[in-house]
């Protein structure tokens, strides 16, 4: 009995000893682990209420594209973009509310709220669908340079046909013939991206300009 009660007291000492050097390290990580797990429930818990409310004004926004009412797609757009830009409903917001401002003819404002798409979207293929509808956008306000450089950085596989016909499409303005012919073509060579009627659209603009 003697002998277990002096290596129980040995382990004791050892753990005395142990803790004496290393407690406070101990004590301390567990510490950055709590605050830690605290911040990340923190983190997540304000994503989800910026995503809720964004959510709302997003709501808004489909509300006044439905009907026509650029004013209230201003607004509520505006809400998104300026308060919760980091969500996943500012683009989409932006796209939008250019959509509401174009059909409206108001080309300056989609113009910068697509502009914000292109600056702000974290996904690339949001980044190149708001480069398109930027750049038929400029096409129609007459900028047809600013257009070809909406066009200028590279793009998802998926939109390349897209791109190239738009480009297609601001030679042709441009009188450039022979570049717009090749834009067209390079076009066409991506059928398989490209929507039987749209491939036609696009055959009929190529047959138009007539050959090199």
């Amino acid at each position: 009995m003697s002998n277990l009660d002096l290596e129980e007291q040995e382990q004791l000492a050892e753990l005395k000893a142990w803790w004496r050097q290393y407690g406070n390290l101990v004590i301390t990580f567990i510490t950055l682990v709590l605050l830690a797990f605290a911040a990340w429930n923190g983190w997540t818990w304000y994503q989800r209420n910026q995503s809720a409310q964004a959510a709302g004004f997003y709501a808004e926004l489909q509300r006044a594209a439905r009907v026509g009412d650029a004013k209230a797609a201003r607004d509520a757009a505006g809400t998104i973009l300026e308060q919760f830009p980091r969500t996943n409903y500012g683009p989409m917001a932006a796209l939008l509310s250019a959509k509401v401002h174009f059909q409206a003819g108001d080309l300056k404002t989609a113009r910068a709220q697509l502009q914000w798409a292109v600056d702000n979207a974290r996904s690339d293929d949001v980044k190149a669908i708001a480069r398109l509808r930027l750049a038929n956008v400029l096409i129609d306000d007459g900028a047809l340079d600013d257009a070809y450089k909406a066009l200028e950085p590279a793009t998802p596989e998926a939109f390349t046909a897209a791109v190239a016909a738009t480009r297609g499409d601001i030679l042709a303005l441009q009188k450039k013939h022979a570049d717009a012919r090749a834009a067209y073509k390079q076009a066409l060579e991506k059928k398989d991206l490209l929507d039987p009627t749209l491939r036609e659209v696009i055959q009929m603009k190529l047959d138009s300009l007539g050959q090199s």
